[in-house]
């Protein structure tokens, strides 16, 4: 009789202890919302968890100026997925503040209502890529996975899975799935000048031909390079002026010039710079519109 006491009151125990544990648990991730057009993906272990965002920050590829070219090409190669004929992943590179992320986000304004979605990816999270494809893959939906400002450091070891997703491993490719990716350095790793003579690293690698490849492995996996350079003084005004229309805002020869000077002042001349002169020059009162 005492055995069985003792063991009712030790069950009574551990049950109170069980669900006290259960109290400091975080709460079950809600089930991913299908009708949203843009998705964020945060790695948990070998899984994770797609959540939708609500509000996309998108804009008009109209809005883009000095990018006509990089915009043809990456236009034609969303319309060639969107169509069901064969495309290429694509890495965007080069100066910063030209159009790489915008252009990406435009593809989802102009596109979303022939079924494409936009899956943001960040490099802390390329881990568990897998897990997010085999989800994405049994939807019907179109989706690009997008990686914004996409490097890698010497001993980071997660652009593996990046490797994998882009040419499928063992498995096929997603055929609904395309992973476009932004970056300020063409390879997305560091290189060396040492690298260009007798030896790699601080060791001294014996094959240095293969360490080479090892790193331009990664963005030879992009079947399509788009490069950005930096803006002269025309391209840059033609941003400036196309972000001051899409405020509403008239242009001319005062916002010419402060557009000149605020770029004078912030040592840049790129689509941000055009952007943030653009948000500063809109948001004055009209007596404020002045040099």
């Amino acid at each position: 009789m005492k055995n069985k006491t003792a063991t009712k009151k030790l069950l009574r125990t551990l049950l109170a202890a069980l669900q006290r544990w259960e109290q400091t648990l975080p709460p079950s991730p809600a089930p991913t919302d299908w009708r949203a057009l843009a998705y964020r993906w945060q790695a948990d272990g070998s899984g994770g968890t797609l959540s939708a965002l609500p509000d996309p920050h998108t804009f008009p590829l109209e809005r883009l100026a000095a990018v006509g070219r990089q915009t043809e090409q990456l236009v034609r190669n969303t319309e060639q997925f969107l169509r069901g004929r064969p495309a290429n992943n694509v890495l965007l590179s080069g100066a910063r503040g030209t159009g790489k992320s915008s252009l990406v986000k435009a593809m989802l304004h102009r596109y979303a209502g022939e079924g494409l979605r936009l899956v943001e990816v960040d490099k802390s999270d390329l881990a568990a890529l897998p897990a997010l494809l085999t989800i994405l893959q049994r939807r019907p939906e179109k989706f690009i996975v997008f990686c914004d400002d996409l490097s890698f450091e010497e001993g980071e070891s997660s652009y593996k899975a990046l490797k994998t997703a882009l040419d499928g491993g063992l498995s096929q490719r997603a055929a609904n799935v395309l992973v476009y990716a932004t970056s300020n350095r063409r390879h997305l790793m560091p290189e060396y000048l040492d690298e260009n003579g007798g030896h790699t690293g601080s060791r001294g690698e014996i094959h240095q031909g293969e360490a080479v490849e090892e790193k331009i492995s990664l963005s030879d996996r992009f079947g399509l390079w788009l490069s950005f350079y930096p803006f002269d003084q025309e391209e840059y005004l033609a941003a400036a002026r196309s972000w001051l229309v899409d405020f509403g805002i008239g242009w001319d020869d005062t916002a010419r010039r402060a557009a000149l000077n605020w770029a004078q002042l912030r040592g840049s001349r790129s689509g941000r710079t055009a952007y943030q002169f653009a948000c500063d020059w809109a948001g004055r009162l009209p007596e404020e519109r002045r040099l």
